[in-house]
């Protein structure tokens, strides 16, 4: 599968002949300043929570690309007053299935509202199977025992954690969030944009090798095979 990845925690997928864009984070990003959202291909926009470094730019892509836009109940009501009619609710143990394959909605364990302040319901992660392959994002969470429940519904290609710590899960407890999934690829997301999540790149993916894992930690705007 192909992943681009836009900063923050921000990337596409294309896997089942779609594009699969989440959590838009773009514009106000100083380092995704290169990257021009107006070129960005979505077919669906999954959002894994309410918080602004999530949402800001969903509407303004969902606009130009028709894209179905997923999130949790609160969520989904709240970009159907933002104008949006392309849209589809999906709650933590819920399950649908679309043209690109299944996506599955799952347990995160953080904080979120909305960037008006209004509530922002429960923060979720997706795990998704399709004909190229599967994996799992977790959104932003801390680690839980509930991440073993991931490897009973897919066999994943690779995992998307978030390892900035402070905020969500650290490098730590990200390696063992990968085991307890199953997943000896991940995807690291949500560091170094604020100075409080910044890491030591090198350190963290020595880490991961260390636990026979690999992390990758592409540049903002690539495209790497997943």
């Amino acid at each position: 599968m192909k992943l681009n990845y836009y900063g923050h925690s921000c990337f596409s997928v294309f896997a089942g002949g779609k594009h699969l864009l989440f959590d838009p984070f773009i514009t106000p990003n100083e380092l995704a300043k290169a990257v021009n959202i107006d070129e960005i291909a979505a077919d669906y926009i999954f959002v894994s929570h309410g918080h602004f470094d999530h949402v800001f730019d969903v509407v303004q892509i969902a606009k130009r690309t028709g894209a179905m836009v997923l999130g949790n109940w609160e969520i989904y009501d709240w970009f159907n007053k933002q104008g949006l009619t392309n849209t589809h609710p999906i709650n933590p143990g819920g399950k649908f299935s679309f043209d690109f394959g299944t996506v599955k909605c799952v347990t995160a364990v953080h904080s979120s509202s909305l960037p008006d302040g209004s509530y922002g319901g429960v923060a979720s992660g997706y795990v998704f199977k399709t004909p190229d392959g599967n994996f799992y994002y977790s959104g932003d969470t801390g680690l839980t025992l509930d991440m073993q429940l991931i490897a009973k519904f897919a066999e994943l290609d690779f995992a998307v954690l978030p390892i900035g710590d402070g905020l969500t899960m650290g490098v730590e407890d990200a390696i063992e969030a990968a085991r307890y999934a199953g997943a000896k690829k991940v995807l690291g997301v949500h560091y170094d944009t604020f100075g409080f999540i910044k890491i030591d790149h090198e350190q963290a993916i020595r880490d991961f090798a260390d636990a026979g894992l690999t992390l990758y930690l592409p540049g903002i705007g690539d495209t790497i095979d997943l």
